[in-house]
């Protein structure tokens, strides 16, 4: 997605304004919180450099594009690049005032006395009653900014900008972020269900056995109900399970943009999805990474802007004018009477009932606020990014043993059916081993989701894609 695609039909000196005020970088704002020297979690042995088209990671070429479609047709990344347009729109009205307005005149008007003599406001009289006259000027208008209350106004709208086009980045990012989470969703529910549909086969095969065993008199009717149970368990399970892929699958429709019908989805297996090791670097490059934060940060420059601006608004303005033009009674005439007029005005407030006074305090307040907001928000960063790295190192360490209880689950399910249909174990053992295998095999999906999940967490908490050496 291309920033220059965000920029307006403006006019080409506007345009120019706006992207030379832009050039010069931001004052660094001092948020007060000093970062941690590293993470608590973090891999040693982690990736340094992360591409910025992350998802690409994960091994999936149909993520990938679905990604590249959420891009494209999402209407939330729609509506905040329009919100940019309007934020690049209003910094190029802001920045307007710090250059002389000229204004092109053509008038003309005609006069006709009904009755009477006339007036002092009128050009005609008893003797010429009709007067037609025309004219045509140049006007030049400037307010002098010397308190620098225009030029804070300019920079106070272009750090919207800059907060504007950090808000599309979070959009983006949490579209695309949510789309990965809802695929991954989807194909760990396709994988549950087919283990919960093997599993009823394996329960009904079970049944029949028990069937026959009562039948001969060899198994009893707990036994029977039990097992009966038992499947009936496992036939609940199928469209539970089932909902819960066709709930992943319509909200993944809905985040690229179209509706459930639209969307087809080819067969992939769940366990090809995989995770990267992702270096996080250092906390304090989070500041620049995460398009949260610097969008707190532009606000509360933009603040800082609005401060000056208000106090600017209690002292005198000066203002110049220039007028050229021209003035006749007839048209062919109009530009044998030349003229210019030069004016400068002085306005100062005297008593407004504290109303500037107010605003000032008002923006000083303003300050305040995202001052604690940016400081709150790089502290909840760091909060994001801490948890992410826990959850993929206690994920991974849990994945380890539970690998380890499948695996002996598989065993003893083939171990209590052999030894069941011998005769040499009762039922309720083989029971046990049918419900422990399909518990650790549901599960091994659940934990493979979190783990997926917890690295898309880390990436979004890390701001997406990022270059440590940058």
């Amino acid at each position: 997605m291309n920033n220059s695609s965000f920029i307006p039909h403006l006019s080409a000196v506007s345009l120019c304004l706006l992207l030379s005020a832009c050039g010069g970088n931001p004052p660094v704002v001092d948020g007060g919180i000093t970062a941690p020297p590293a993470w608590q979690f973090a891999e040693r042995d982690a990736a340094r450099a992360t591409n910025q088209r992350w998802w690409t990671q994960f091994g999936s070429a149909q993520l990938n594009r679905l990604i590249d479609q959420a891009r494209r047709d999402s209407f939330d990344v729609a509506a905040a690049m329009a919100r940019v347009r309007q934020a690049q729109a209003s910094a190029v009205i802001a920045g307007a005032p710090l250059l002389p307005e000229v204004k092109f005149n053509l008038a003309t008007g005609h006069q006709k006395l009904l009755r009477g003599k006339g007036g002092p406001d009128l050009d005609v009289s008893q003797d010429d009653d009709a007067v037609d006259n025309f004219g045509a000027n140049f006007s030049a208008s400037y307010e002098v900014d010397f308190w620098g209350g225009r030029a804070a106004a300019r920079d106070s709208a272009l750090y919207g900008v800059r907060a504007s086009e950090s808000d599309r980045a979070t959009v983006e990012l949490t579209l695309l972020g949510n789309v990965a989470d809802r695929y991954a969703q989807t194909l760990a529910a396709r994988e549950r269900l087919q283990i919960a549909e093997l599993n009823l086969s394996n329960a009904r095969n079970v049944l029949k056995l028990v069937q026959a065993r009562y039948d001969a008199g060899s198994a009893t009717a707990l036994e029977l109900a039990q097992q009966k149970s038992l499947v009936a368990g496992q036939q609940r399970q199928v469209p539970l399970i089932q909902q819960l892929a066709e709930a992943s699958r319509i909200s993944l429709a809905t985040l690229l943009g179209q509706p459930v019908q639209a969307l087809a989805l080819e067969a992939e297996p769940f366990h090809t999805l995989t995770w990267p090791s992702i270096g996080p670097g250092v906390p304090s490059q989070l500041l620049s990474r995460r398009p949260d934060l610097t969008r707190a940060e532009a606000q509360l420059a933009a603040a800082r802007a609005d401060v000056t601006v208000a106090r600017a608004a209690m002292l005198p303005a000066v203002t110049l004018g220039a007028t050229v033009g021209s003035d006749a009674y007839k048209a062919a005439e109009i530009l044998r009477s030349p003229y210019y007029t030069l004016t400068a005005g002085l306005v100062a407030p005297i008593f407004d009932h504290g109303r500037l006074s107010a605003e000032r305090d008002k923006a000083r307040a303003r300050q305040d606020e995202l001052l604690h907001t940016y400081r709150a928000a790089i502290l909840n960063g760091f909060a994001d990014v801490e948890k992410s790295l826990s959850s993929i190192t206690r994920l991974d360490q849990q994945r380890q043993w539970q690998d380890e209880e499948l695996q002996q689950a598989q065993a003893a399910l083939r171990i209590a059916e052999s030894r069941y249909q011998a005769g040499a174990e009762d039922w309720l053992t083989l029971l046990a081993a049918q419900r422990t295998l399909y518990a650790a095999q549901d599960a091994n999906v659940q934990l493979r989701l979190s783990r997926l999940q917890a690295s898309l967490a880390l990436f979004k908490a890390l701001g997406g894609g990022w270059n440590t050496d940058s």
